[in-house]
C-alpha cells in the first residue's frame, strides 16, 4: 500500500531530527551571518568590531615584530560585510595602519591588524545588549600609555609633549603578511602560533592609584614654577559603541555631549582662578568608549580639582523635561526617578562593552567605593552653582541637587556631578540640543558656576607647578 502523504512527512521530520543527533546542531545550523563590523580609533585604544547573529569561535596570535594581531574565525566564508573592515581604518587611526583579511581554509576567515606601535591587544566577545546582536571585539592598546598630567601641563605651556615610543614598522620578512596578499585565495602557509602577550588590563578594572605626585619639570626657571595648574575633569556620557539616549530624531546623546564638553573646554582653557591658569581634561576626546571606572581614575590620574560629567537625558515619556544636576549618595537616591536613571547610565559599560574577563576588579570597587562625606558635600556645593546657572538659561527639573549611586561620581577625592543638560527624549529639548546657540549657552553657564564655585571654595594648595 503506498504511504499517505502525511505518513512521508512524519517520516521525513523523523529521518531529519535523527541526523541531527548524530551530526550535532552546529554541523547542520549555517554558519553565523555577519551584520556589521566597526572601527573605532583613539589615542588610547583602537576597536575593532565585528558583529553577528551568534557567537564567532576564534583563535588568535600577536606577532610583536612588526607588531599585528592575526586572527581566525572559524565557521564562517569570506563575505562582503568582512571585507569592509579593510576600507575603514582611517589613515589618522593612532594604532591600527591597516587590516588584511582573506579565507585561510574553507570556513575559516584569517584577519591580521596591521599596528603602528607595540601593542598589548585584548580579544573577547560580547553577549547581545539593547541594539546589539553577539559582539567579536578586539581592543588595541598601546603598549606604553601617555602621562595625561604631563600632556596637559605640556599643553599649557606650549610645548609638544613627546611622543609615546614605537616598534618600529620598517619593511620586515612578514610571515603573515604572504597570507592574504590576495583576497579571497588561501594562503600557502600557516605561521606558527606564538605565546600570546600578556593581556593589557582592562580600562575599568586596573586598580585606581592615588594621585600621583609633582613631577619636578627639567625646565626650572622660577617663571614657570609659581603657576599652580586647576584641573577641570569633563566627562561626555557615553561614546563609541554607547550612543546614549537616541531622541525621536535622531539625535544621539554622545555627540551632543561631546560637543558642549568642548565648548566648555575652550572657556576653561581661556581662564584662570586667582592668577592660577585653568585647564580642561576630557574623558574622551572623540567618539570612542570609555568605561565608567576608567573615567574616575582618569581624572584622578591628573590630579583632577573637579569633575564634571556630561549627559542628556531620556525617559519613557516625551513629555519629561527639563536638566537636572546630580550628585553622589551613600544612602539611597533622592527620589525614584533619580534612581532610575542612575541604574540606566551606569548600565553603560554592558552597552558599550567592557572586557569583564580580567583581574582587580574587587579591588577597584572597592577603592572607588571610598568616596567620603566631604567629597559628596563639595559635590553638593558644586552642584547648587550649577544649577544655580542653568535655571538662568534653560527649564530645570528639579529646583535642586539630586542624588543617587551613579558609579562615575565615586571619586573618593574629587567634588564630582552629573548634569543632565535637558530631555533629549523630549522633541521640543533635543531641538535645542542640536542647536549650536543653545550648546553655547550650556556651555557659557558651565563655565560661570565652576567660577562662582572656586570664588566660595577656592582650590586646596597644592605642590603642583608647572
Amino acid at each position: 500500500m503506498k504511504p499517505s502523504p502525511t505518513s512521508a512527512a512524519r517520516r521525513q521530520l523523523l529521518q531529519t531530527g535523527s541526523l541531527a543527533l548524530l551530526l550535532g546542531l552546529p554541523h547542520i545550523a549555517r554558519g553565523a551571518a555577519i551584520m556589521a563590523v566597526r572601527v573605532w580609533p583613539a589615542p588610547e585604544y583602537s576597536r575593532v568590531t565585528i558583529e553577528s547573529d551568534s557567537k564567532l569561535v576564534t583563535r588568535h596570535s600577536f606577532v610583536p615584530q612588526p607588531p599585528r594581531l592575526a586572527v581566525d574565525i572559524e565557521g564562517i566564508d569570506l563575505n562582503p560585510a568582512l571585507r569592509e573592515l579593510v576600507a575603514k581604518v582611517r589613515a589618522d587611526d593612532p594604532n591600527i595602519a591597516g587590516i588584511r583579511v582573506g579565507q585561510n581554509a574553507p570556513g575559516v576567515v584569517r584577519l591580521v591588524i596591521d599596528l603602528k606601535q607595540a601593542a598589548r591587544p585584548q580579544v573577547f566577545t560580547l553577549a547581545p545588549v539593547a541594539a546589539y546582536q553577539h559582539r567579536l571585539v578586539f581592543d588595541l592598546y598601546p603598549a606604553q600609555e601617555a602621562d595625561p598630567l604631563e600632556t596637559l601641563i605640556a599643553e599649557h605651556l606650549g610645548d609638544n609633549p613627546a611622543p609615546a615610543v614605537s616598534a618600529t614598522t620598517a619593511a620586515a620578512p612578514d610571515p603573515l603578511g604572504e597570507l592574504i596578499a590576495q583576497q579571497g585565495q588561501r594562503p600557502a602557509t600557516t605561521p606558527t602560533p606564538t605565546p600570546a602577550t600578556t593581556p593589557a588590563p582592562s580600562p575599568a578594572s586596573a586598580p585606581v592609584a592615588a594621585a600621583p605626585p609633582a613631577r619636578p619639570r627639567a625646565d626650572s626657571s622660577p617663571s614657570r614654577q609659581t603657576d599652580r595648574l586647576i584641573i577641570i575633569a569633563l566627562d561626555p556620557g557615553h561614546g563609541g559603541e554607547d550612543p546614549g539616549a537616541i531622541g525621536p530624531g535622531g539625535t544621539r546623546e554622545k555627540d551632543v555631549v561631546l560637543k558642549v564638553a568642548h565648548l566648555l573646554r575652550e572657556r576653561i582653557n581661556a581662564a584662570s582662578i586667582g592668577g592660577n591658569p585653568m585647564r580642561a581634561y576630557l574623558t574622551r576626546d572623540d567618539d570612542y568608549f570609555v568605561p565608567l571606572g576608567t573615567r574616575v581614575e582618569k581624572a584622578r590620574r591628573v590630579q583632577a580639582d573637579l569633575f564634571v560629567s556630561i549627559h542628556a537625558d531620556a525617559f519613557t515619556t516625551p513629555s519629561a523635561h527639563g536638566a537636572s544636576v546630580f550628585a553622589l549618595s551613600q544612602s539611597g537616591a533622592s527620589s525614584s526617578a533619580a534612581r532610575w536613571l542612575a541604574n540606566k547610565e551606569n548600565q553603560s559599560d554592558l552597552v558599550g562593552g567592557l572586557n569583564v574577563r580580567t583581574q582587580d576588579r574587587h579591588v577597584q570597587s572597592a577603592l572607588l567605593d571610598m568616596s567620603t562625606t566631604a567629597q559628596i558635600n563639595d559635590s553638593l556645593k558644586l552642584g547648587s552653582v550649577l544649577l544655580g546657572e542653568i535655571g538662568g538659561m534653560a527649564k530645570l527639573h528639579k529646583p535642586r541637587v539630586e542624588q543617587a549611586g551613579f558609579a562615575v561620581l565615586k571619586a573618593p577625592d574629587i567634588p564630582s556631578v552629573l548634569v543632565e543638560t535637558a530631555f533629549i527624549s523630549n522633541p521640543e529639548e533635543e531641538a535645542k540640543l542640536r542647536s549650536a546657540a543653545y550648546q553655547v549657552q550650556l556651555a557659557d553657564a558651565l563655565m560661570r558656576g565652576i567660577t562662582r564655585y572656586f570664588a566660595k571654595n577656592p582650590p586646596l594648595a597644592r605642590n603642583r607647578t608647572v
